[in-house]
């Protein structure tokens, strides 16, 4: 392939990332808050700190609270190089790194085709698809890991078979794990390939173990620092949240307070025929996103006949088994936050393989018809056309129902409103307020915050005198069943003061 095509593809995509941020003024979810206000504070000097409460799942002692605990650094640290770059503290220059990496996909997915098949058209077909991503369209520009595990898992499939890959398949297995808790997936499968390489090759078991000490100090270089300091903030490697994340019942119980209350025992006490149902309505779930977002619903077939047709090759065993592995883990495992968007999450890193496949399959489909005399040579370019306007038709779409028509907010528009309310009733600048997205209050407004707990209105006065709080803005979408009665009549509660309502959030005063 010629640098030019690289380059073309490239600034293509770049174009395509440009407009959509145009739409996109915050980063627009709870996510990608976090990630932004993340890298906020590391571009402000005050480390992996943060000055709001997501989750009470590590029994935090309060804020400033030790950051990054349940969801992973990278993301703020790419969002910080953008704002230490530009020198520039705003949203704008916290994206600016995504939108580069996100342009930079296709070019990578192009070169991934052209190693595995050497074939241009076929290349240039699934840099196309990349450049028009469909579901994940709208998540690339902004503060997040889709383009990041778009970028390490292809070049992961991109090194996999030279010589002696390990150290950076290591590398990137652990920028992966500084992404997100599931990528450690990703050494797990180095060793297995690993594994897999030396016996093809017929190697020694001494070639075996210096083959995966390589990768695991590869990995080690990447992950050491960041274990150890959760050594010395967690007294563990990793936060105590994930491991409670195992006994939810019910996605909300995220937010329970106190997190003590999420046991073994209380998991059981769901009983079986609950348990099981929440695992087939996330299978269900899941099975939607597998044709949905990850097969942009027309590449699904092509997807599947892609890795049946190169079934033998090592790179996509190793795809497949790391599909197969996140989706029984995000199904049987995390039923809440794999239906929730971690599955779809994760398994960017395994777009690249899917864009490769899928123009594969459809070219040998074509060829096959032509052998029995049904189409003519023009056939190939006339399909991949066909599959190419096919996804930027529903590109636009995706684009235009989840950014442009409804917003690309979820409520923290309102949020400035709210905080002249509270100022004008009195509150100082510095004192905490309980929100529903307390990383997007404080990126909208510079106040601490901590999470609307999931839990009755004792629930919510007992986070309010642990954690010294005496303001509450309850928002209409998190009028949750325990809560519901004190947003549909908030003057009946004598603990609290009511103020009033901006935009449809209603405040309180806790004495």
């Amino acid at each position: 392939m010629k640098k030019l095509s690289y380059v073309t593809l490239f600034v293509l995509a770049l174009v395509v990332q440009v407009a959509v941020a145009s739409f996109q003024t915050i980063p627009g979810y709870l996510d990608a808050d976090y990630y932004f206000s993340g890298g906020l504070q590391l571009v402000q000097g005050r480390g992996f700190n943060e000055p709001y409460l997501w989750n009470y799942l590590d029994d935090p002692a309060g804020i400033p609270h030790p950051s990054h605990g349940y969801w992973l650094p990278l993301a703020s640290i790419v969002s910080a190089l953008g704002m230490w770059l530009t020198g520039a503290q705003t949203y704008a220059a916290g994206r600016l790194t995504f939108i580069l990496l996100a342009a930079l996909v296709p070019s990578l997915t192009m070169a991934l085709s052209y190693k595995f098949f050497r074939n241009p058209a076929l290349a240039w077909t699934s840099g196309l698809l990349a450049v028009f991503p469909v579901f994940h369209l709208p998540f690339l520009p902004v503060p997040d890991n889709y383009g990041i595990l778009m970028i390490l898992g292809g070049l992961y499939l991109l090194l996999a078979d030279r010589p002696h890959p390990w150290f950076w398949l290591g590398l990137l297995s652990g920028l992966m794990a500084l992404a997100r808790s599931d990528g450690l997936l990703w050494l797990a499968l180095t060793f297995l390939y690993i594994f897999w390489r030396v016996r093809d090759e017929k190697r020694s078991f001494r070639e075996l173990f210096q083959y995966g000490a390589i990768a695991f100090a590869g990995f080690l270089l990447i992950m050491g620092p960041w274990y150890a300091r959760n050594l010395v903030v967690f007294g563990a490697p990793m936060s105590p949240a994930g491991s409670r994340a195992l006994w939810l019942t019910v996605y909300e119980e995220t937010f329970i307070y106190p997190a003590s209350k999420l046991t073994l025992q209380s998991w059981l006490a769901s009983g079986w025929a609950e348990i099981l149902k929440v695992r087939w309505w996330s299978f269900t779930n899941n099975i939607q996103t597998v044709i949905a977002a990850q097969g942009h619903l027309v590449l699904f077939p092509f997807i599947v006949g892609g890795i049946w047709l190169q079934r033998r090759d090592r790179r996509v065993q190793l795809g497949l088994l790391a599909w197969v592995i996140l989706f029984l883990v995000m199904t049987l495992v995390f039923p809440f936050a794999g239906t929730r968007g971690s599955f779809f999450h994760a398994g960017a890193a395994l777009q690249p393989l899917f864009w490769v496949l899928a123009p594969y399959s459809l070219d040998e489909l074509v060829a096959w018809a032509r052998s029995k005399g049904r189409f003519t040579p023009q056939a190939f370019v006339i399909f991949r056309v066909a599959l190419i306007q096919i996804v930027i038709i529903l590109s636009v779409w995706v684009v235009w129902a989840r950014v442009v028509q409804h917003g690309w907010e979820e409520g923290e528009l309102s949020y400035p409103a709210v905080e002249q309310f509270l100022l004008a009733h009195g509150a100082s600048a510095d004192e905490p307020v309980i929100v529903l997205s307390p990383p997007g209050y404080f990126m909208m407004t510079g106040r601490p915050a901590f999470v609307q707990p999931y839990g009755d209105v004792d629930t919510l006065l007992a986070v309010a005198e642990r954690y010294g709080v005496h303001y509450f803005a309850f928002e209409a979408q998190g009028k949750l069943k325990p809560l519901r009665d004190l947003y549909d009549h908030p003057e009946a509660y004598d603990q609290l003061e009511y103020l009033g309502e901006v935009n449809g959030t209603r405040i309180f005063h806790i004495p």
